[in-house]
């Protein structure tokens, strides 16, 4: 069988590459994020969000040269087996990403029935609509990845256009501020921005740029994977970026930083104090939550079915879940098995402990993928993408995200309950570990069967 008549559907551009990347950074959490900068940061938030970039790009770059060289669905897994060659690693790798992605499902469709049920003012089932949504996901991911890629652009587009109308009506405030006053400099401190304050600001941004690394799952419906991958992964990036930058100059711009941090939701308090003609602003922005919740639970979907699959070509799961829809050309049982998944985590309620962990599992696959790399590097005979960093970029990548998990686990363990996280990360690799051994997968490959 040749893989371009049964294989997944080589149909994605660069465009759509790149609003895939787009829509998995641009969230919710921008919305909240910004106040809880600006409590440490005062006006230099933006100063974060530029040194968060300069870190996450490199593992960016890192992924946008791995995808360019080996574009399977089997991502992080399929790197990992081919460099290291330990299928209980990349078992291990394979299965935190795919949690990462189904707790991020599970709470975002708990999120948005419960915003549905807000807005509509009812007593609804919360759980029984969240997995309602989850399995409307499921069909559209199903129905193709075209269809999943035309609802992607539109959720993007309204994520993006909220964000855009915040710094459209603001900018009329811009340069009324010092950007450069932090507390501290408030307070007759040092006139200078502490290189500690900028990092520990950079630290809690990075997390608003997690997502690029779902293209890589991707990458194998991509048509010209070589060029695409990595002009995809680094616009989004780079878009991304100067959005953030914007927003933030905005916010300070408008409303006094100290004000913000105190404020709930302080990018609301922004649009409506720029734009005070604006009518039902509110109800106009909860939509927009919506949009922006579902894209994520869609986008994560898309990465955990095609993760199974790749992983399933890969002889780490069973044949059956490698399964592709004769007609729809889409993982469909790797599909319809996270849909049972997710429906078990949204009726457990305790997702958000499971949400919390998923950080510190991303940042552990993200070291072992640039170790990868780097390995890979250094191997005769390894192909070469069409866009090749020089070694010092995963290096670098795998320093500064092994610096990152020991400040998120520092932090956790100095926070009142904040063990758990890094206790369920744990539990989660031993889990994955244990299952490993208790299926002992027969004859895994580095590549995945055609």
């Amino acid at each position: 069988m040749k893989d371009e008549e049964h294989g997944l559907r080589k149909s994605l551009g660069p465009w759509q590459v790149g609003l895939y990347g787009l829509g998995s950074m641009l969230g919710a959490g921008i919305y909240a994020l910004v106040g809880k900068a600006a409590d440490s940061l005062g006006n230099a938030i933006w100063l974060a969000f530029l040194a968060a970039m300069v870190v996450a790009l490199l593992t960016g770059l890192s992924y946008a040269c791995i995808g360019s060289r080996y574009p399977k669905a089997g991502g992080a897994s399929y790197l990992t087996q081919r460099a290291l060659g330990k299928p209980w690693l990349s078992y291990i790798v394979g299965l935190c990403v795919m949690m990462s992605g189904l707790t991020s499902m599970a709470t975002g469709a708990q999120a948005m029935a419960g915003t549905i049920e807000k807005g509509l003012g009812m007593d609804l089932p919360v759980k029984l609509l969240a997995i309602g949504i989850v399995l409307l996901v499921g069909l559209v991911i199903y129905r193709g990845i075209r269809e999943s890629m035309w609802v992607n652009i539109t959720c993007t587009v309204v994520e993006a256009a909220g964000l855009l109308f915040i710094i459209a009506v603001g900018m009329q405030f811009w340069g009324t501020v010092d950007y450069f006053e932090t507390p501290a400099r408030r307070e007759g401190g040092s006139s200078a921005i502490p290189m500690m304050l900028i990092l520990q600001g950079a630290v809690l941004m990075f997390f608003s740029f997690i997502g690029f690394e779902d293209i890589l799952n991707v990458s194998e419906e991509v048509k010209n994977p070589r060029r695409d991958v990595p002009l995809g992964l680094i616009g989004a990036m780079v878009v991304a970026t100067l959005i953030y930058m914007a927003v933030a100059i905005t916010a300070v711009s408008v409303i006094p930083w100290a004000d913000l941090a105190k404020s709930p939701a302080p990018l609301m308090e922004v649009a409506k104090a720029a734009a005070p003609w604006f009518k039902n602003i509110d109800s106009i922005y909860l939509g927009i939550t919506l949009f922006a919740i579902g894209n994520t639970a869609l986008l994560n979907y898309i990465m955990g079915s095609r993760l199974l699959y790749g992983m399933s070509r890969q002889g780490l799961l069973p044949a059956l879940i490698g399964r592709i829809h004769a007609t729809r050309r889409t993982p469909h049982m790797a599909i319809l098995i996270l849909f049972a998944i997710v429906a078990v985590l949204i009726l457990s309620g305790s997702v958000k402990q499971l949400a919390e962990s998923t950080v510190l599992l991303l940042l552990m696959v993200f070291t072992v993928v640039n170790l990868s790399l780097i390995i890979l590097k250094f191997r005769p005979g390894e192909p070469r993408g069409g866009f090749e960093v020089p070694v010092f970029v995963p290096v670098s990548g795998a320093l500064v995200c092994l610096i990152l998990i020991a400040v998120r686990v520092g932090s956790a363990l100095t926070a009142e309950g904040g063990h758990v996280a890094p206790l369920v990360a744990l539990a989660i690799v031993a889990v994955s570990a244990g299952l490993y051994f208790l299926t002992r997968p027969a004859n895994p490959v580095a590549e995945q069967a055609d």
